[in-house]
């Protein structure tokens, strides 16, 4: 198949289906992964696509900022929350994070804690965490922007731990979607750290509410307990209270 026309197939698949993998447009068009790689690349700098970790999506609002870019945003909100968050830690607590600002922000808030055992693929909440505590890293491909290992290696290492909270951050929080992330392998990643956890807290500022993300992450039944920085709008509200989330406004 000519490049062109690849390309244009390219295009089709990932219209029809919001996003595609790399390994899948290999083998519907019969061609190297690498050759997609390449395509991806080549569609990504004409602004036709949008290459992500493992594939490509459309341009456009499924888009999320970059990790640095995230940390600055609403910065005095993501702190309080991961105050009122470390506020549910107990010394001695056994817990798992996931890849995130806000997350990211809660190990801060616990760094002066002992004797807590972590689970985590963030290159940066081990680091926050190590020293006083005793810390367990996910490997798994890097993901260089995010400083985090992800993929089936990862999830696999998760899994193998049973903690009694899992804190995790969320790309959106929508009543119909639940809690959605813009990476399939981050979404996979939540998954297992809630599959190997007693509770699971979300930890997520007001403006990811009412939002989509690409991929689901859980629904909202998953969740025990919300702390965000503004009450959330009615449905995401209501769809909050008849699942029995806690939810709690970090002052």
């Amino acid at each position: 198949m000519h490049r062109t026309a690849r390309q244009s197939a390219i295009l089709t698949e990932v219209t029809n289906a919001g996003s595609c993998s790399v390994a899948d447009l290999a083998r519907q068009l019969d061609v190297s992964g690498e050759t997609i790689r390449r395509d991806i690349k080549r569609m990504a700098s004409q602004g036709l696509l949008r290459k992500v970790h493992g594939g490509a999506t459309l341009p456009g609002p499924l888009h999320e900022a970059s990790f640095e870019q995230r940390m600055s945003e609403n910065s005095a909100a993501k702190e309080a929350i991961a105050r009122a968050a470390a506020a549910h830690v107990a010394d001695g607590e056994t817990l798992s994070f996931d890849t995130g600002t806000t997350t990211a922000c809660v190990a801060r808030a616990l760094a002066g804690r002992r004797g807590l055992t972590v689970v985590t693929n963030s290159l940066d909440i081990a680091r926050v965490m190590a020293g006083t505590n005793r810390v367990f890293m996910a490997g798994g491909e890097l993901h260089a922007e995010l400083g985090a290992g992800l993929g089936p290696v990862a999830v696999d290492f998760v899994s193998q731990f049973r903690v009694r909270t899992a804190f995790l951050s969320a790309g959106a929080i929508d009543a119909e979607d639940g809690l959605t992330d813009f990476e399939m392998d981050e979404a996979l990643f939540s998954r297992a750290l809630i599959g190997a956890a007693e509770r699971v807290i979300v930890v997520a500022d007001h403006s990811k509410f009412g939002k989509h993300a690409l991929v689901r992450a859980c629904e909202i039944e998953a969740i025990d307990m919300l702390i965000t920085d503004a009450p959330p709008p009615p449905a995401l509200a209501k769809k909050l209270d008849e699942a029995g989330v806690i939810v709690e406004v970090a002052g």
